[in-house]
């Protein structure tokens, strides 16, 4: 099962490394759609990310445009501004998650051309609680997914260093 996770336009190099070691660890494939609010040598960017980079697989769009010209699928548009939550959809194999710009999000005309596949993350209605960390949303994201797949071949147990269970 593929999983993709496709930053558009993302702002802070620390969100992209922590959002790259994510999919780094989950298998899933991460699409960045330029421009960019850092340069991809950023040391922020590679730190946030460690030592996962070798795991990763990375493509870089010039636009959204060049985005859905290579791609095609089940897209699905994370956004504070969607009726739906992201636990209301069954997410099938090569399914894109889309994350906008930590300071404006998707481009609404995105939102309103797609409104059945935006979804949202429950949160507080409070204004001046606007949205959670871009890294953590996709976190969420990823392992909704990844949960309703049953994990995939993702290890599922852990050792403890000293002992036995």
């Amino acid at each position: 099962m593929t999983l993709n996770i496709v930053l558009v336009e993302p702002e802070i190099p620390q969100n992209t490394g922590n959002i790259a070691r994510t999919c780094a660890a989950t298998g899933s494939r991460l699409h960045i759609v330029e421009p960019m609010g850092f340069r991809i040598d950023d040391k922020k960017l590679k730190r946030a990310g460690l030592d996962y980079w070798h795991l990763l697989d990375i493509t870089y769009y010039k636009n959204l445009v060049d985005f859905f010209s290579k791609n095609e699928g089940s897209f699905y548009f994370f956004s504070t501004k969607a009726r739906n939550t992201y636990d209301e959809i069954e997410y099938p194999d090569n399914c894109y998650l889309f994350f906008g710009k930590e300071t404006k999000g998707l481009p609404e005309e995105l939102l309103k051309a797609n409104p059945d596949n935006c979804v949202r993350i429950p949160m507080l209605n409070d204004a001046s609680a606007r949205s959670l960390n871009l890294s953590n949303s996709v976190a969420i994201g990823v392992y909704e997914v990844l949960r309703q797949w049953h994990f995939g071949d993702l290890l599922k147990e852990g050792k403890l260093t000293k002992y036995d269970w």
